[in-house]
């Protein structure tokens, strides 16, 4: 198991190795460390205090209505910010993790290397094809109608393709189509 239930106080808590915990004011110094009761696991749980602390402000407000009677009190709980070890895991962690970190940076280094080389291809091959004009997907049949008079025969088969791909507008194929034989002819 990765994990351990331990009491402190009155409270449980799972926990696990490395874990920073703030749980209620315990009797050990800071830097000291102590043993939790461990009620589920077979590790030994050790826990270090970090610091003791004292929670957030609760403001309580007591107030009857018509009497001008209110009364405000405040709390602060007294708490300790506690580290937790579990017996013998720190140790396989740390031999494990400075291995795994210093292959992994050359990866990465590599992959972003690569990443603008893989890119410039494709930019340079979109280019070539030739685009609708400006804010085409935008128009309504009526200005379709109406630009395609102006259209060079690129724009209009590029208009035209999209047509057919994506919008599907039957008046617009149909202006489209009238405007390249009306193109054809000249």
């Amino acid at each position: 198991m990765d994990y351990a239930i331990v009491k402190f106080g009155n409270k449980q808590h799972k926990v696990r190795n490395g874990e920073t915990l703030v749980v209620e004011r315990v009797r050990t110094d800071e830097g000291k460390s102590f043993e939790p009761d461990v009620l589920l696991g077979e590790t030994k749980v050790t826990a270090t205090v970090i610091a003791h602390e004292r929670g957030p402000k609760i403001r309580i407000g007591k107030y009857r209505k018509r009497t001008g009677y209110k009364r405000h009190n405040g709390y602060r709980s007294a708490t300790s910010r506690v580290q937790i070890s579990l017996g013998g895991a720190a140790a396989k962690k740390a031999a494990v993790a400075p291995a795994k970190t210093p292959a992994a940076e050359p990866k990465v280094a590599a992959t972003t290397a690569e990443a603008p080389k893989a890119a410039a291809p494709k930019a340079a091959a979109a280019p070539k094809a030739a685009n609708p004009p400006k804010g085409y997907e935008e128009m309504t049949v009526a200005e379709i109608k109406e630009g395609a008079e102006a259209w060079r025969r690129p724009q209009l088969e590029a208009a035209l393709d999209f047509e057919q791909k994506n919008a599907k507008r039957k008046g617009a194929i149909a202006a489209l189509e009238s405007a390249l034989e009306a193109k054809g002819e000249k």
